[in-house]
């Protein structure tokens, strides 16, 4: 299994703390979260990882060469000029997984201790049920400010909302997702061009609604 982490972003609330690096690289208890991270996949078995760059790029290249913890992960990255969104990294680098492969999408400035071997376990049941994805959730405590979900009996997410007003139910994006291909159907109508922001959460979850998990 293979992952896209996404590393781009400017950090701009975290700011005067990301002026002079990036957030992915802002440590926890001394260490990197980009590090949390990748050690974090290669523990659950990862093979490899596509990391796109944007703010700082030069800082996560210095450190990512100097990363040798887990030689058996395949460590990529892609760099944007422009910033293209989550969805637009997904689009234009969709050949870095295979047809037939589940791959983990990420955001390298989120921190978790999610198990991820489980997930993957859950994922494959519900890919047997016709599911897309799998979206890891949290309960958020300021719904407003997140993704937020509806769920089925059968744990089928019937309803997302991007940060809405009223929000039904503190149940929320958690930020991580597994997912196949089946996916890049739901980007067709979406190009990926120089200045076009492609956003998973604003373009692509809401097509997806009946058609992942939760």
């Amino acid at each position: 299994m293979k992952a896209f982490l996404m590393a781009a972003g400017r950090g701009t609330r975290l700011r005067p703390l990301t002026d002079t690096r990036p957030k992915c690289l802002l440590p926890i208890h001394g260490k990197p979260l980009l590090a949390i991270w990748l050690d974090l996949l290669a523990r659950h078995g990862v093979s490899g990882v596509m990391i796109n760059t944007h703010h700082h790029a030069n800082q996560v290249e210095r450190f990512l060469t100097g990363y040798v913890r887990h030689r058996e992960l395949a460590i990529q990255t892609v760099h944007e000029p422009h910033l293209l969104g989550s969805g637009g990294t997904l689009a234009k680098n969709r050949d870095f997984v295979a047809d037939d492969e589940d791959f983990v999408i990420a955001y390298a400035d989120n921190l978790t201790n999610l198990n991820l071997s489980e997930m993957v376990d859950i994922h494959d049941k519900f890919r047997s049920m016709g599911g897309i994805m799998t979206m890891g959730l949290i309960r958020a405590p300021e719904p407003k400010q997140c993704g937020i979900v509806t769920l089925a009996p059968d744990a089928r997410i019937i309803r997302f909302v991007e940060k809405p007003d009223e929000p039904e139910s503190d149940l929320a994006n958690g930020g991580i997702y597994i997912a196949n291909r089946r996916i890049f159907d739901y980007f067709s109508n979406h190009g990926v061009n120089e200045g076009h922001v492609l956003d998973l959460g604003h373009h692509i979850l809401p097509r997806l609604v009946g058609h992942m998990y939760g």
